[in-house]
């Protein structure tokens, strides 16, 4: 790896690690002036003053915000982000507990949108004009503009409500444990089925978009053409020339989309009640657990920069002439 090159990404990566800090600090701040107090939550209005006191401090909310603040910070560069309020753990061992399951869900997506993405897009443009091109060009328009809750929405309506032969809610059903192994595995598979479409019909179109309008304009470019005319195969053409230059500007966008969908799909995992980080962010968030919610963005950011830092990479290795820009 060239000196330049490896000199852009450490600044890269310490760019993004000090906004990174920033943005968890001005979270805390932001948390700390908010309306509302935690403590209220494991108290009731008939028990004494002293009571509250004392449980607000036992989570640190009776010091001072200044001293409050030298304390998150000394724990944030140790590692520590404190103790969940609702939990009673540590916050890292609550993440760690339900980030599994977000890595799994974000991966099956990821794949999905990814590979339907570029079929598609191969295919219609080997086809151009095409049937099949004519129809995802006025559905795409259609699913684009559509939220992914709604997505969410219609497919339980239709597959849940209506067809009634998909569950519409939580990871597995009420006799799990009765079933044997190959039951488990099927009745795991039909209730990820519906979050995995809610999240990935999107992004499918959003890389089937991407990749076919950059496939058609470097088609469209006098080195194609050249090509063409010196008697080159066309599927030497397309996979050595059309598709690597198309494919560069999206894997950018793929870092992006990977990286939302690891710091947990937060709608999408709440209608289906599956335990996962965008669940564990709302219940944070509504049962004000200012520790859990620091520690849910930190991590998520984290994840949003290595995806991000790795997609870099990927780009530089495909594409020579950045590197050698550099």
């Amino acid at each position: 790896m060239k000196r330049g090159l490896l000199n852009i990404l450490i600044k890269r990566i310490f760019t993004s690690l000090v906004l990174l800090i920033l943005l968890t600090v001005f979270l805390f701040f932001l948390l700390r002036i908010s309306p509302g107090d935690p403590a209220q939550k494991f108290v009731s209005p008939l028990l004494s003053h002293s009571l509250a006191e004392k449980v607000r401090a036992s989570f640190g909310l009776n010091k001072p915000l200044t001293e409050q603040f030298i304390i998150f910070i000394k724990n944030l560069l140790s590692g520590n982000f404190g103790i969940s309020y609702q939990y009673r753990m540590p916050v890292l061992d609550v993440i760690f507990s339900f980030l599994p399951f977000t890595l799994i869900l974000a991966s099956l997506s990821f794949l999905i949108q990814t590979g339907f993405g570029f079929y598609l897009s191969y295919i219609t443009f080997r086809k151009n004009g095409g049937i099949l091109d004519k129809l995802l060009s006025k559905i795409s328009l259609v699913v684009y503009s559509v939220p992914s809750f709604v997505l969410a929405l219609l497919l339980i309506y239709v597959f849940s409500v209506w067809l009634n032969i998909l569950p519409s809610a939580d990871l597995r059903s009420v006799d799990f444990e009765d079933l044997n192994f190959a039951g488990k595995f099927f009745d795991y598979v039909l209730h990820l089925l519906l979050p995995v479409l809610s999240l990935s019909i999107p992004g499918v179109i959003i890389y089937y978009k991407y990749l076919r309008e950059n496939m058609d304009s470097e088609n469209g470019k006098n080195y194609i053409a050249f090509l063409r005319s010196n008697g080159y195969d066309e599927n030497t053409v397309i996979w050595k020339h059309i598709i690597p230059n198309a494919i560069n500007p999206v894997i950018s966008v793929a870092g992006i989309e990977l990286g939302i969908l690891l710091s947990g799909a937060l709608i999408t995992e709440v209608i289906f009640n599956l335990p996962g980080m965008g669940r564990l962010t709302i219940n944070a968030i509504l049962n004000r657990d200012f520790p859990l919610i620091i520690g849910c963005t930190f991590v998520s950011g984290v994840l949003i920069i290595l995806v991000n830092f790795f997609a870099d990479l990927i780009k530089y290795k495909i594409d020579k002439r950045m590197v050698e820009g550099i």
